[in-house]
Parts: C-alpha cells; sequence; structure tokens
C-alpha cells in the first residue's frame, strides 16, 4: 500500500494499527501453486493470523485449527467442516466431541500420542462415526511421536473401524533456508508411507508436510524461495508412495499481507541518543528472530507524496521505542530517518503473520489494537475494534 493510503488509515482508524491487505493473498498463493507439481495442495495454519483465514479460505484446500479457539473462528467464519485439520499438542474431549458429532467431519484430526488415539477412537465409536486421522511424526520435540511409535499406531489405527487412517503429519521448523534439508525431510517421509503402505495392507492417500519456507524479515537476510521451491518440487516428483501431499504453510503465506502503524508520540535526545517513542512496543509487534532489535526490520516513515523529504532536515539515528516500561522494548535502533518529530506514523512491513499474536499482550494492560482489513476492493474495513486488557487483568471482585 501506499504511503498516503497508509497514512489515511492511521487517520481514520487510530494507531497504533494493524492492516492486513486481502489483495497480496490470492497472488502468494498462486505463486506458490505454480512452483509446485500440479496435485500439491495448501493447507494454511491459521494461529499465523486468523483475521485473513475468510479471505485466503478459498486459496487453499485446507486449514489447520490447532485449538477450540481456532476451530470456532472457522465454524464463525462458516469455512466448511471438511475443510479444516483439527490438530494441536493438547486436544480436549469437548470440542474433539463438538467436531466429530457436527453433520460434516472434519478433513481430519491429528494424533500425537497413543493417548490421543485412543481419546478420538473412543469418541468416534460413541458417535457412530468413522474418523479421518492423520499421524504425527515427531521431529525431535513435544509434538507428534517417534517414528517406531507411529508404525504401531498406524498398525492399530488401520484395524479399527471407527477411524481411517489417511496418512502422515510432519512440521519440522520455520524459517528453513537449506535446498537439501528439504530433500531429506520428503524423502524421509516418503520413505516411511511405503513402510507404512506395507504395514496397513494398502497405500495411505495422503501426507501432510510443513516445510516452514523462510520470511527475509531484516535488513541483509536473504531467503532464495525460488531454490526451496524447486527443491521441494523435485522431491516431490520423486516419491514413491503416490500419496496426495498436503503443504502446510503459515508464515510464508500471510507475512507480505500484513503492516504495523505506530504513531511517534515523543522525540528526545537522553545521554546523546535519540529516542522516539512510539504508541505501540514489542508486546504487539513481533518479527521471528527479532533478538531485542539487534536487526533492522522493514520498517519506513510515512510522507505525504511519494519521493517526499524534509530537504531542510538531516538525517538522524533514532531508536525506536515502544509504550512499555522496560529497556526490553525497542523495535528498532539507531534507524536513519530525516524528518521525524512527535506525531509522525511508522509503519512496519512484513507483519502479516504472527506479528499481532506472539507479543505480550497484556503487559501493562495496554489496549489491543484496532485491526483492519482491506478487501479484495480497496476498501477497508474494521474487524476489530481496540480491546481494553485492564479488563482482562482486572480481578473479577473489582470488576463486579
Amino acid at each position: 500500500m501506499t504511503d498516503r493510503e497508509l497514512l489515511g488509515l492511521a487517520e481514520g482508524f487510530g494507531t497504533p494499527l494493524y492492516v492486513f491487505d486481502e489483495r497480496e493473498l490470492a497472488p502468494r498463493a498462486a505463486r506458490l501453486r505454480s512452483a509446485l507439481p500440479d496435485g500439491v495442495e495448501l493447507c494454511y495454519a491459521v494461529k499465523a493470523n486468523a483475521f485473513v483465514t475468510g479471505a485466503l479460505a478459498p486459496h487453499v484446500s485446507r486449514l489447520e485449527a490447532c485449538s477450540p479457539g481456532e476451530q470456532r473462528i472457522c465454524r464463525a467464519l462458516g469455512v466448511p467442516a471438511g475443510k479444516v485439520v483439527i490438530s494441536g499438542v493438547s486436544k480436549d474431549r469437548e470440542s474433539l466431541d463438538a467436531a466429530i458429532a457436527a453433520p460434516e467431519l472434519p478433513a481430519a484430526v491429528t494424533v500425537e500420542s497413543p493417548a490421543q488415539l485412543e481419546l478420538v477412537r473412543g469418541i468416534a465409536r460413541g458417535r457412530g462415526r468413522r474418523v479421518p486421522v492423520l499421524l504425527r511424526l515427531s521431529s525431535g520435540n513435544q509434538f507428534g511421536v517417534d517414528r517406531e511409535e507411529l508404525v504401531l499406531l498406524a498398525r492399530a489405527a488401520a484395524r479399527d473401524p471407527a477411524l481411517e487412517l489417511r496418512g502422515v503429519q510432519l512440521f519440522t521448523g520455520t524459517q528453513k533456508r537449506s535446498p537439501a534439508r528439504l530433500r531429506r525431510e520428503v524423502a524421509a517421509l516418503d520413505a516411511l508411507m511405503v513402510e507404512l503402505a506395507g504395514v496397513c495392507g494398502r497405500e495411505l492417500p495422503e501426507v501432510e508436510y510443513g516445510p516452514g519456507l523462510p520470511v527475509a524479515y531484516f535488513e541483509g537476510e536473504e531467503a532464495d524461495e525460488g531454490a526451496l521451491l524447486a527443491a521441494l518440487a523435485e522431491s516431490i516428483l520423486g516419491m514413491a508412495c503416490g500419496a496426495r501431499v498436503i503443504l502446510e504453510l503459515g508464515r510464508s503465506l500471510v507475512a507480505g499481507c500484513g503492516t504495523y502503524l505506530t504513531r511517534v508520540t515523543d522525540a528526545k535526545v537522553v545521554a546523546g541518543e535519540r529516542y522516539a517513542i512510539a504508541d505501540g512496543g514489542i508486546h504487539q509487534l513481533v518479527y521471528y528472530g527479532q533478538s531485542l532489535a539487534m536487526r533492522r526490520p522493514p520498517v519506513r516513515l510515512l510522507r505525504d507524496s511519494a519521493g517526499e523529504k524534509d530537504g531542510a532536515a538531516e538525517e538522524l539515528g533514532w531508536n525506536v521505542c515502544g509504550s512499555l516500561c522496560t529497556v526490553n522494548d525497542i523495535l528498532v535502533k539507531r534507524l536513519p530517518l530525516a524528518g521525524l518529530s512527535a506525531g509522525s506514523v511508522l509503519a512496519f512491513d512484513l507483519a502479516g503473520a504472527y506479528c499481532a499474536t506472539e507479543g505480550a499482550a497484556l503487559f501493562l494492560s495496554r489496549d489491543l489494537p484496532r485491526v483492519v482489513l482491506v478487501g479484495r476492493d480497496g476498501a477497508p474495513a474494521l474487524v476489530r475494534e481496540g480491546v481494553r486488557t485492564d479488563q482482562l487483568n482486572m480481578p473479577v471482585a473489582v470488576r463486579g
């Protein structure tokens, strides 16, 4: 979006403000699909940004909900149940039972432990349903199960009439930059799927894989997405198992659709350092690998017209700090800017994934920002009002 458009949103809706541009979503999904073999599908991880779920849903085959709250968001937005994968390392009986009892079953339920298999099996039998499941393979952390355990679970699930074993799910981390690593992971998944076909007496129809494609958030970072996608495409084409491949993506799908706007409320010099105090902060803006502002994120000072610059102003280095009472609230250090003053608006780009949800939102009881979704016609819509967090932090007896 142009500086003028963003300034207009800042004036109209106030700051701090999240702006998510729906017009960026369809081209991004199309770009990824065009680089992959025919038949490869995309699954969107709702946790990356729930606000664009409804806009992105038509452009992906599935959406992954990792909590009861995300399941409720999908239902409220009218996403068909058959398009939602119910995932998450911790599943509660109540929400899982509601999903399995619904007229339309979910696309799949992931199984992350023997106890989860028993939970799904028990609910399925009680409801008289045959539930599609994906067994999650661990990458060496608390998620999923070891390969040996997964084979045992597959043998049990394949023989159970209450379960429809669809295949395997694997996510091994984010911000990957090694094509060789993607090749190794796809090859290992392929070998596992071939083994499971022998164990189960039939080929399993699908594998869901999170490649963790990177986003170059900071100045000087590089991410050769073309090489990564080429490695993925080559590896998928070489798979022997014949399963349908579904790539689970979050960050790489939606990071580019978001901008975070924050206004400078004070500008001062302390011990020779210039500080710009903004009305936002690290509780509302989080980039993966931010490291206390040691690296410079994509940020700019908004100006009324393209190319405008205060000719009389010298370019100076500003430490941009947020509104929290902690020395850690630094968004960017020694940012060279000309013409910054109280009232200036800063735009942080690539804020479409996780930025709105990973910060310490309740710290100091600062209000949550408004959220604006810019539609395909370019018209902005307020999709969340500002939220007072003091009501969330206040004891019930006082609040009542």
